[in-house]
């Protein structure tokens, strides 16, 4: 139970981070995120992706803009904003510190 909380609460650390890295390639539709974090192996329902977009947004992070579907309503595509960019470059240099820090404290492990 201990090692299963510990796992969630890891991803979801890094949720925004993968999000906004996915974003940050070109504008992109929900579900095509989605698609993404389930290639990485980060299982994300809309249910948890739709209010960390919202507040992604809210923050400046991100922006959108709705476009005509070929198949049904108008769809939301995301970007990442300029603002986004530095957050996610800062980002960055925190995952790299984190995962030396981690590595480090591994070595010599059996």
């Amino acid at each position: 139970m201990i090692a299963e909380n510990t796992q969630i609460q890891m991803r979801k650390g890094i949720l925004e981070y993968c999000i906004l890295s996915i974003i940050s390639r070109g504008e992109i539709y929900a579900s095509d995120i989605i698609s993404e974090l389930k290639k990485a192996q980060l299982l994300v329902v809309e249910g948890t992706l739709y209010p960390l977009l919202t507040r992604l947004k809210n923050n400046g992070l991100l922006s959108y803009n709705w476009k005509e579907s070929t198949s049904g309503p108008p769809r939301k595509y995301y970007q990442i904003t300029d603002e986004g960019r530095q957050v996610l470059e800062q980002l960055d240099v925190t995952w790299r510190e984190l995962v030396f820090a981690v590595e480090t404290s591994l070595e010599g492990r059996n």
